[in-house]
């Protein structure tokens, strides 16, 4: 049977990400992803344990970082691992990447000034002379639910 290597990851980046061109108009994007999780330890103290990931983007999903990704933003993201190594000053050095496949923006847009937008509406308004007689309002359906 053949291998996974396969890498989920929902975090925030920790930089904007930085653009290489290589020959042939390869692109290259990298930036870094944190990912936080928390519990309690004997004490009852809150304890959160942060691990950053270098992540890897390649050819089309790299212009697509370039442009939308910024420092802060949360993202789910998909990939798979890549240990590297190299020498420096004669010592072996190692580095873990994630190889992104794909990755989706999470959590609202802000605009230019910062401010977060409205969220999108699960319905379109429409006035009451346009809606068909037979059709549930909005305040009707959600009279309806069990809970």
């Amino acid at each position: 049977m053949a291998g996974l290597n396969k890498v989920i990851l929902i975090g925030h980046l920790g930089r904007d990400p930085e653009t290489t061109v290589y020959e042939g108009n390869v692109k290259r994007v990298t930036f870094t992803v944190a990912t936080s999780e928390s519990y309690k330890d004997k004490a009852g103290n809150k304890v959160t344990q942060t691990e950053w990931h270098n992540i890897v983007c390649w050819r089309g999903l790299a212009d697509v970082a370039s442009q939308y990704l910024k420092k802060g933003m949360q993202v789910y993201l998909e990939g798979k691992i890549r240990t590297h190594s190299w020498e420096d000053n004669g010592v072996k050095k190692y580095a873990t990447d994630i190889i992104a496949d794909t990755f989706q923006m999470l959590g609202a847009k802000a605009n230019n000034e910062g401010a977060q937008e409205q969220p999108i509406q699960p319905f379109p308004t429409q006035d009451q002379s346009s809606a068909p007689t037979n059709a549930p309002t909005i305040e009707s359906a959600e009279d309806d639910l069990p809970f």
